[in-house]
């Protein structure tokens, strides 16, 4: 199976939208070990410097920070309780904003993905969080500023997916109002979007 890269003008629209676009989207890394790769099922958006959510809120800027204000469409990879997360920096360039992968849909490279994630019997529970996707497609810390539109980690044509979901976003509680955000996006009934 052969993934083509998608159009770099493809990240260049406002977050909320990239958000959404990216729904039915394939999420591509290639390795030494081969290639994985998903359909993406549900997203998160993160709009700094206003959205307390953010790890741009105040416009803080720091080692970790500072893909995000760059130009859209590099990843944003970092490490939260010992699980690497992958972000998609989305917005203008100065205006720190990103698009968090939450899950996925397998696509290929079902071999590696078991192989990476160890014991998972179930198909849903190798991809369907942020922190089991990467390790299921290899996606590390180090991918951190990689062009989504260029190999081995990249962004390519997926499919159309059904109805879309909104609603507010998980696991950021100490963030005030910026809980009830209707900013998570998700494809409705689909088994891998995660709990």
């Amino acid at each position: 199976m052969t993934f083509q890269p998608i159009d770099y003008a493809f990240f260049q629209q406002p977050t909320l939208s990239l958000a959404s676009a990216l729904l039915g989207k394939l999420l591509v890394k290639e390795t030494e070990f081969g290639t994985a790769s998903g359909w993406i099922v549900e997203t998160e958006a993160y709009i700094g410097p206003e959205d307390r959510a953010a790890h741009s809120y105040g416009n803080r800027r720091t080692k970790r920070t500072e893909v995000m204000f760059g130009p859209p469409g590099y990843a944003y990879t970092y490490v939260m309780h010992t699980h690497c997360l992958m972000n998609v920096v989305s917005g203008e360039i100065g205006y720190p904003e990103a698009v968090l992968i939450r899950a996925l849909e397998p696509c290929s490279g079902f071999d590696l993905m078991y192989q990476r994630r160890g014991k998972v019997k179930k198909e849903p529970e190798l991809t369907n969080g942020p922190g089991k996707l990467t390790k299921s497609l290899g996606i590390v810390k180090e991918d951190y500023g990689r062009g989504m539109f260029e190999y081995p980690l990249f962004i390519a044509e997926g499919k159309e997916v059904g109805s879309i979901a909104v609603g507010p976003r998980i696991g950021i509680n100490n963030s005030r109002e910026a809980v009830h955000y209707p900013w998570r996006f998700w494809v409705e009934g689909n088994p891998f979007v995660s709990k």
